[in-house]
């Protein structure tokens, strides 16, 4: 008896963890006797997190109006900075962990979800290709715009004509030309340029994930989810509208088509909030197609936000001359990076 114990015990042991692994079940929880309450606070979420969406991304694009927002001034760097670390602790605290965990539940079969990091892949192929988009719709643009320009002999100088069109112009005067190719106008367009692919991309990558959470929040049926999301979900379409609004009002788009952005922008989540309250009947949360499409769309958003957030973002307005020249603006703009990052983590603990 004594040579058997060992043995069980370690039968015990191997035992075990299948057996806590099995206690997970993939079975829906019955949660219908809170449907009437429930709805009335998806209701809820979709009027505020609409107003607080808009309003977030409404304010950048209201430079003219507030001087403290216009992108030429210091406080316009502290409020980027802020906005992009919203932007970043979303896709590495929010979004990332939400991926792993539905690519790795033990609701999908071990082969292949289980032998293999499909979340860090496909965050990582997102992240590349978001890098390619961006080369090749700049490198584009670029040869589009020039290719036409250069054969009107007409004005050199770059002209705003405030509606969001740059106009090349060149003229020659008694013999000279005005602008040379090395000129502070001409640097400007691709600049301009590079900007409004930026703020695209970044609308897509914002988007996707807002609109997947938007879903499961309007499927699920669990109060002690759905209170703590809305109040959380207001503050992180607030946060980050004030970043693509940034974005967007350093493009200089028209005033058509930055209305159109903020209103995108404004309506997925709670598109995606009435999405999910229309499927909530026979939208399974714990099922393999659900796991599967919520984790490869999340880890593909976390690839894009991650890269926005440091190379577009960050990289671009920390290694401006402007702030590299201010010590005291450039200290506020780190200050700022890190409360947004650490107040966007903090909401994780809800969100």
């Amino acid at each position: 008896m004594l040579k058997i114990t060992p043995l069980i015990s370690i039968f015990v042991l191997l035992y075990y963890p299948s057996t806590v692994r099995g206690e997970c079940t993939c079975d829906v929880e019955d949660t219908e006797q809170n449907n009437g309450e429930a709805l009335k606070f998806k209701l809820a979420a979709i009027a505020t997190i609409l107003v607080a969406g808009a309003l977030g991304v409404s304010l950048p694009l209201l430079g003219k109006k507030i001087p403290a927002l216009r992108p030429e001034n210091d406080v316009f760097f502290m409020v980027k900075a802020f906005a992009a670390g919203v932007i970043l602790a979303t896709g590495f605290v929010h979004i990332l962990p939400e991926a792993f965990d539905s690519l790795t539940s033990p609701c999908l079969g071990e082969n292949p979800w289980g032998n293999f990091p499909f979340t860090g892949l496909v965050a990582m192929m997102s992240a590349i290709g978001t890098l390619m988009i961006d080369s090749f719709a700049t490198g584009y643009y670029k040869r589009q715009h020039f290719d036409k320009s250069r054969p009107q002999l007409v004005d050199e100088e770059m002209a705003d004509d405030h509606s969001g069109h740059v106009h090349v112009h060149t003229h020659a005067t008694h013999g000279h030309a005005h602008g040379s190719a090395d000129s502070p106008q001409e640097l400007a367009l691709p600049e301009l340029i590079r900007k409004r692919v930026v703020s695209q991309v970044l609308e897509i990558g914002i988007v996707v994930h807002s609109v997947i959470i938007g879903i499961s929040l309007g499927a699920s049926e669990d109060l002690d989810i759905i209170k703590p999301l809305l109040a959380a979900l207001s503050f992180h379409q607030f946060f980050e509208g004030m970043g693509l609004g940034g974005c967007i009002s350093q493009a200089k788009f028209k005033s058509r088509s930055m209305a159109i952005m903020a209103t995108f922008f404004s309506l997925t989540t709670p598109v995606g909030i009435a999405i999910g309250i229309g499927i909530s009947s026979v939208y399974e949360e714990n099922s393999p197609t659900a796991l599967i499409v919520e984790g490869i769309f999340n880890s593909a958003s976390a690839g894009i936000l991650i890269y926005m957030a440091l190379v577009d973002l960050l990289a671009a307005d920390f290694m401006n001359p402007i702030l590299q020249s201010n010590s005291r603006l450039q200290l506020g703009a780190n200050a700022s990076l890190l409360l947004g990052a650490g107040c966007m983590s903090v909401l994780a603990k809800w969100a």
